[in-house]
């Protein structure tokens, strides 16, 4: 065990020691003055923290130093009733620091109870419970604060989760310290019990047990009880103060005593007006000149000197701060940091500001906020921070976003109306502006609030703009996950797994599959939107697979058929079948024999007229069903499914192509079209 912590452990032994068994007057002493210096060591830490979580262990340490006093006085109080004497400190604050007089004395004690109890500790408790009701209550408006620094970019995860860790310390500091301020009172409490106690029971046991004249064991107790009095309350009065210094203490790059030289001081004209006014009290009334001129004289000159140090101090920094301007512009770095290009960027035009304005009711940062989640959630995919900026080289109603540097999507946004999607049946009676909604491109209205209540009464669909931008912003992400998943993220989803099976993951990569091939099968399922959040089913398949081949392509094709109850409750409705489009035998015949196979991969090559044909008649089985409110899904053999994909997803992007292993065997479905050729 490391000798600091057996010092601290042995430390409260002792302290337990000091209550049962009595210790020698010379041992007293010498841990009287230990406790003094503790103390001491306690408030000068106090005043040199530059914030309270700098000293976090205060409220643990106020409640042992305490109890070290408390200690101490049992075993000062044993000594003094039993033997007459407490040692060689005790019998000196008893005598020398109250000149031997016992009254002087327990004034003197009284005082400072009163400044301990009454001044700093009340004081003390009071901003103590004060600073941690506001510290929680704070607490939802700084994590709202980190949420929006992080999706504008500003700060990183990193820094994101230290600053809601330091929220969080904080919290649990100011409530330890409301707690611990009351250790602070419950000991001046038992200081002026303790005195009480010696000096009554003192004189008692001097008359019955000593035999000593009334006024000899008065004078000898009370002396002793005034010295083991005020040796108590010095140290307890050093721990108030360190406690109210730490409890009001706001956080800054200095310590208190630069703090308040610096801030005192800012001001050098306030030091000629403190003189003269010193002064003029010496000339004006009996005080005499002789004791105010000094004193005026030297905050005059000190003013004086003050100023002339800052102002070229000033001018100095000025200048200092122009050339490491001038210095940066020259330097490399500067061009360097051109290069960066953020994953996502949404940029919009002036006239969207209050969307992301919170002062002005914008609410864009949260709803970033939950699209990232609810991504997560969906994807199984942590979606990088997104950039928020405004681009007066926009319209001012403009919307675009970008991945990767290059632009995505754009769209346009009235604030002060309402987007309306037609049910399937226009109404000429609700007017608005002519626009397709951004997301999936259909035809709507911009219309105003006073039409909106008409319009959910004729079945449109009503949004409001913010939901409007959130939503694009959502299926364009979603679209464009497999291209924000690189090999840097990979990794990161690679370690999240590694906690929970490091078995399973050490079995995958790095050997037989290098980060980058996981990194491909892994993309490609988020290319054709299935969530790769079931990370473990994914990486036991590529365990079983990997070893036979290398082919991120089938690799991908195993993955998707072990994640067929996924893939079938994502495609079917509760209580339904689910309608597909299936591939005649001819059909697949001519894909399977238009593969060819390289030392590089498989790909499919077929007849540029042969492939149109196909296409045309997936087409026009997806309109059929387009016209009947369904969402074509297209059913194929295991052996020819990623092939199919090949040839649609140029034309068809958004289709699901299937295979049968990829949906359960008790799942429902129903065939409404076949894919056929001539």
């Amino acid at each position: 065990m490391p000798v600091r912590d057996l010092s601290v452990l042995m430390s409260v032994i002792l302290i337990v020691a000091m209550l049962i068994i009595p210790f020698p007057p010379w041992l007293l002493s010498v841990l009287i003055i230990i406790n003094i210096a503790l103390a001491l060591m306690v408030l000068l830490t106090a005043m040199n923290m530059k914030e309270a979580l700098e000293f976090s262990i205060f409220p643990s340490l106020i409640l042992l130093m305490t109890l070290f006093r408390l200690g101490l006085n049992v075993s000062t109080t044993r000594s003094i009733l039993s033997e007459g004497e407490a040692g060689k400190v005790v019998e000196t604050f008893g005598s020398f620091v109250t000149g031997g007089n016992v009254i002087v004395g327990l004034v003197v004690f009284l005082i400072l109870v009163i400044i301990q109890f009454v001044v700093i500790t009340k004081g003390s408790e009071r901003v103590s419970e004060v600073a941690a009701r506001f510290t929680l209550d704070a607490m939802p408006g700084k994590q709202m604060s980190i949420d929006a620094d992080l999706n504008a970019g500003m700060i990183s995860e990193h820094e994101a989760r230290e600053r809601r860790e330091k929220i969080s310390r904080e919290s649990d500091f100011y409530g330890s310290m409301d707690g611990a301020s009351k250790f602070v009172k419950g000991d001046a409490i038992a200081g002026i019990i303790i005195t009480l106690i010696n000096l009554m029971f003192g004189i008692i046991i001097g008359m019955m047990q000593q035999g000593l004249p009334i006024a000899e064991a008065a004078v000898k107790y009370s002396m002793l009880t005034v010295g083991d009095g005020i040796v108590s309350q010095i140290p307890a009065l050093l721990i108030s103060t360190a406690t109210g210094i730490v409890v009001t203490r706001a956080a800054s790059d200095g310590n208190i005593g630069k703090d308040i030289t610096s801030q005192l001081l800012a001001y050098p004209k306030m030091l000629y007006v403190t003189g003269g006014t010193i002064i003029l009290l010496g000339l004006l009334t009996p005080i005499g000149i002789v004791l105010t001129f000094p004193i005026g004289g030297l905050l005059i000159f000190g003013g004086y000197m003050i100023a002339h140090t800052t102002e070229p101090d000033k001018e100095q920094l000025l200048e200092m701060e122009e050339e490491l301007e001038t210095d940066e512009m020259k330097s490399p770095e500067s061009v360097v940091s051109l290069l960066n290009v953020d994953p996502i960027e949404f940029e919009f035009g002036y006239g969207l500001i209050p969307l992301a304005d919170a002062n002005q009711g914008g609410d864009l940062l949260d709803r970033i906020v939950m699209i990232r989640r609810q991504l997560a959630i969906e994807l199984g995919l942590v979606i990088p921070v997104v950039r928020i900026r405004d681009n007066i080289q926009l319209q001012p109603n403009e919307y675009r976003l970008k991945i990767k540097g290059n632009e995505m999507a754009r769209g346009e946004l009235l604030l002060d109306h309402y987007l309306a999607m037609s049910p399937g049946i226009e109404d000429d009676s609700i007017e608005g502006i002519d626009t397709v909604e951004p997301s999936f491109g259909l035809p709507a209205k911009w219309i105003t609030e006073e039409m909106k209540e008409q319009a959910e009464i004729f079945g449109y669909t009503v949004v409001d703009p913010p939901s409007v931008v959130s939503t694009h912003i959502t299926e364009v992400i979603k679209s464009s996950a497999h291209e924000l998943l690189g090999r840097q993220e990979t990794k990161q989803l690679i370690d999240h797994v590694k906690e929970s099976y490091p078995i399973l993951v050490e079995e995958v990569t790095p050997n037989p599959l290098s980060v980058g091939e996981v990194q491909k099968v892994l993309a490609k399922l988020l290319r054709e939107n299935v969530s790769v959040r079931n990370l473990p089913v994914i990486f036991e398949t590529l365990a079983d697979f990997a070893k036979t081949t290398s082919d991120t392509d089938l690799l991908t094709e195993y993955a998707r058929q072990a994640l067929a109850r996924q893939i079938t409750n994502q495609f079917s409705q509760q209580g339904e079948s689910i309608k597909v489009v299936t591939l005649s035998g001819k059909v697949e015949k001519l894909v399977a024999e238009g593969i060819q196979q390289t030392e590089h991969g498989n790909y499919l090559s077929m007849d540029p007229t042969v492939s149109q044909n196909i296409l045309e008649s997936i087409a026009s089985q997806v309109e059929q069903l387009s016209l009947m409110d369904q969402t074509p899904i297209v059913l194929c053999s295991p052996a020819v499914r990623m092939y199919v994909r090949q040839l649609t997803e140029r034309y068809f992007p958004q289709i699901p192509i299937l295979s049968y292993n990829e949906l359960e065997a008790n799942a429902e479905v129903q065939s409404v079209g076949v894919v056929n050729v001539e």
